[in-house]
C-alpha cells in the first residue's frame, strides 16, 4: 500500500451507521451520504425504531435522487416514534388538525365578535351625530330654536301669511 492510499485511508472517517455498528465504512456504504460521522444521534434514533437493515433496505427501494427526502422522512418518523411509540408521526399530525379546527373556531368566533363592534360604533355614530344635529338646531336664533319644531306648517300657507315675504331680497 502507498502513501497516498494510506492516507487517503486515514482520512476517512466513518459515517455514523458504521462506527455505531463498529464495522467498516467503505467507499461502497450506502449510508455514508446520508448519517455523516458527526449525526451519531440522526442515526441512533432511525436504528432503535427501523433497525440498520431495513433502513438500507427501504433506502436501495428508493430511486436515488429521491433518497435523501426518504432518509429525511425516516428520521423524522423515528423521531416521533421515539416521542410517541404508539401513533408516531400520525399523533403529531392529528393533534396540528385539532389545533388548526380550534383556530378556526376563534377566528370565526373573532369575526362575529368584530362585525359586531361595527355594528355598535356604526349605531354611536349615528347617535351622536343626530344629538350634535339637535344641538346645532337648538343653538340657532339664540337657543329659541324649539327641539320638537313641527315643520308641517311650513307649508300651509294660512299659517304663515306674507310676512315671510319680506325676508326675499
Amino acid at each position: 500500500m502507498g502513501l497516498e492510499s494510506l492516507a487517503r485511508a486515514r482520512t476517512h472517517q466513518p459515517c455514523a451507521a458504521c462506527r455505531m455498528l463498529r464495522r467498516r465504512c467503505d467507499s461502497s456504504c450506502i449510508l455514508a451520504p446520508y448519517f455523516p460521522s458527526d449525526e451519531m444521534i440522526r442515526f441512533a434514533k432511525v436504528h432503535k425504531v427501523f433497525g440498520a437493515s431495513n433502513v438500507i433496505k427501504m433506502i436501495q427501494m428508493v430511486e436515488e435522487k429521491n433518497r435523501e427526502d426518504a432518509v429525511k422522512a425516516l428520521v423524522y418518523e423515528a423521531t416521533a416514534r421515539i416521542r410517541d411509540p404508539v401513533y408516531g408521526s400520525t399523533g403529531a399530525v392529528c393533534q396540528l388538525q385539532k389545533m388548526v379546527q380550534e383556530l378556526k373556531t376563534q377566528l370565526e368566533s373573532t369575526k362575529a365578535r368584530v362585525l359586531e363592534l361595527q355594528q355598535q360604533k356604526d349605531q354611536f355614530w349615528g347617535i351622536l351625530l343626530h344629538v350634535n344635529h339637535l344641538d346645532l338646531l337648538s343653538t340657532i336664533n339664540g337657543g329659541s330654536f324649539p327641539l320638537d319644531f313641527d315643520d308641517s306648517i311650513a307649508h300651509d300657507p294660512t299659517k304663515f301669511p306674507a310676512e315671510w315675504d319680506d325676508w326675499i331680497i
